[in-house]
């Protein structure tokens, strides 16, 4: 099996919530990878780095369920987010990249925990996310 047919049987057997995590987790690794692209002044590489970021936060935001309450919380930081991503492409900030990592680093690890517990809570066990 090619590293793309496991990584597309990845996604298509994963759960929403393993989903949602792996859009962290991506998000992560294009910051990154703007960070890297600034540092060499690949500032096209930036661009397409940045932008890939952008539609993931995009797609957290339209994916969102809106029957929870904590929507009203998150929504306003994936907008926050966004508009620090697209300031910090604008202006080449490799800071407002740190700072949206950080962000998002922090939903990340948020969201493991609550899989996590929703793990133990269906299977009585701990399991890792």
């Amino acid at each position: 099996m090619s590293i793309q047919a496991y990584q597309n049987n990845s996604v298509e057997t994963a759960s929403p919530g393993e989903l949602t995590l792996m859009l962290y987790n991506g998000c992560i690794k294009f910051i990154r990878g703007g960070k890297k692209a600034l540092e060499q002044k690949d500032y096209a590489k930036k661009n397409e780095v940045i932008q890939k970021a952008q539609a993931i936060i995009r797609e957290l935001m339209v994916t969102m369920n809106q029957d929870y309450a904590v929507a009203n919380d998150v929504l306003p930081l994936y907008e926050y987010m966004m508009n620090r991503l697209i300031e910090a492409n604008t202006k080449n900030d490799a800071a407002i990249l740190d700072e949206v990592e950080g962000l998002v680093t922090e939903f990340r690890d948020t969201w493991k925990q609550v899989l996590l517990q929703a793990r133990k809570a269906q299977y009585g066990t701990g399991g890792t996310a």
